[in-house]
């Protein structure tokens, strides 16, 4: 079928370079005339919105940090007046005060398009039906779904997340051809339709699009592979919009490719903030060109991937996120990434692709146990092959030694949104 790209995706490379240098200009003028915070981290860095000349010269304003929100809370990145916010979104707080975004009804319209674009690149088209099993509310996962689906001209099926049994029925008895989730949850979904005596490859679904929190290649071949559907990432945070910030295409699937009209990207060395070269790892740092309520300038994801040239859109691609800088375990001198745990563990016999990393301290060394859930009907020969099989991969693949637990089938505690992979229990 061929596709039909907007506006946007048709612009040639010089075309999108001088729109985003214009629209990046506007933004650090509305930034700083009316967001206190960037007015005083401009001034302090000796520079004035005019300062920025070409789209390299962006490199010369400072960063915005997550904890830059958070000592905003709620209101004082906002841009515009209060009268002017159409809806609110948060974080989850977990790890302090949450950060809070706005937007406006441009903003609410630009978040539409660039999902409907996403969709549309995984494959969606008008007509079809998209199952969103992401979490309404606050977390902009269901509703940026949402909205973005009914602008493609889809059917949308709100599950929201949790209620693992009736998702299955709604799958089987509504027949949507997309579904929107984390991909962690696709897999309990896959597990509750085998629980349920239903086929996975026998439903109308034809295309995953899964977010939220980083999966690996492997995670991909086993959902492709047990649905008989096309599993494509799709990228996005709260901070710079929501869901639909990059996207990954269908025909390609070899990374995502960054809405570039609308979210400017850097890859910066995540220790000394220097820009790297395209096709260098490092940390994700994004400017939002078009938003009203909250712009944001060089906001630092902490996630860690790298720029790649477009294949199939004009647009740059970053690589699907290998982990992030705050989730890095450096255990006896090794860095380590739950990402690199993800993959031992999916390519292991007898064990579900379900993990948790347990930091413990044992006398003055951290220690790290590995806790896999095994596969339903595993004999306790099958798990100790599989503790074995997993504790030697570690020790070979990334040089250090753990333990491992394979936990009966649902030990685990589930997330229907972030799954938190690691739970530190050191003593301070």
């Amino acid at each position: 079928m061929t596709v039909s790209l907007d506006a946007g995706e048709q612009l040639g490379h010089d075309e999108l370079e001088a729109l985003q240098l214009t629209r990046l200009r506007a933004t650090l003028r509305h930034a700083y005339e009316n967001v206190a915070f960037y007015r005083e981290s401009f001034d302090a860095a000796g520079l004035r919105p005019d300062d920025c000349r070409s789209l390299a010269d962006l490199a010369l304003f400072p960063f915005t940090a997550k904890s830059d929100l958070r000592d905003n809370y709620p209101f004082g990145m906002f841009a515009v007046d209060h009268a002017d916010v159409r809806r609110v979104h948060a974080s989850s707080g977990t790890t302090g005060r949450p950060t809070v975004v706005g937007y406006t009804r441009g903003d609410l319209d630009t978040w539409a398009d660039v999902v409907a674009r996403s969709i549309r690149a995984a494959g969606g088209r008008p007509g079809h039906k998209v199952h969103v099993a992401y979490g309404y509310g606050l977390f902009t996962g269901g509703l940026g779904a949402h909205y973005g689906a009914e602008r493609l001209g889809c059917t949308v099926i709100p599950a929201s997340g949790g209620m693992t049994g009736r998702q299955v029925q709604l799958i089987t008895d509504f027949r949507p051809e997309i579904i929107m989730v984390t991909p962690s949850y696709m897999l309990t979904l896959l597990d509750e339709f085998e629980r349920q005596g239903v086929d996975p490859r026998a439903t109308s679904l034809k295309v995953g699009i899964f977010g939220a929190e980083p999966w690996t290649e492997e995670m991909r071949r086993e959902i492709e592979e047990r649905f008989a559907i096309d599993a494509v990432d799709i990228y996005g945070l709260s901070e710079v919009m929501g869901p639909g910030v990059a996207q990954e295409c269908v025909e390609t699937k070899d990374g995502l490719h960054i809405w570039e009209d609308h979210f400017y990207p850097e890859v910066v060395d995540p220790f000394t903030g220097e820009v790297l070269p395209d096709g260098e790892e490092g940390e994700l740092v994004f400017t939002s060109l078009t938003k009203e309520a909250m712009p944001v300038i060089r906001y630092r994801t902490r996630d860690l991937t790298r720029l790649l040239p477009g294949t199939a859109r004009v647009f740059r691609r970053m690589e699907k996120v290998t982990g992030r800088t705050d989730d890095m375990v450096i255990l006896r001198g090794v860095n380590l990434f739950p990402t690199q745990i993800e993959e031992i563990v999916l390519r292991t016999a007898g064990v579900a692709p379900h993990f948790q990393l347990r930091l413990t301290r044992e006398g003055r060394m951290d220690a790290l146990t590995v806790r896999a859930e095994a596969r339903t009907g595993a004999t306790a020969e099958q798990r100790a092959d599989a503790a074995r099989a997993i504790a030697t991969a570690v020790k070979d693949g990334i040089g250090v030694s753990v333990a491992v637990e394979v936990v009966d089938p649902e030990t685990l505690e589930r997330s229907v949104g972030k799954i938190k992979r690691i739970v530190d229990l050191r003593t301070p």
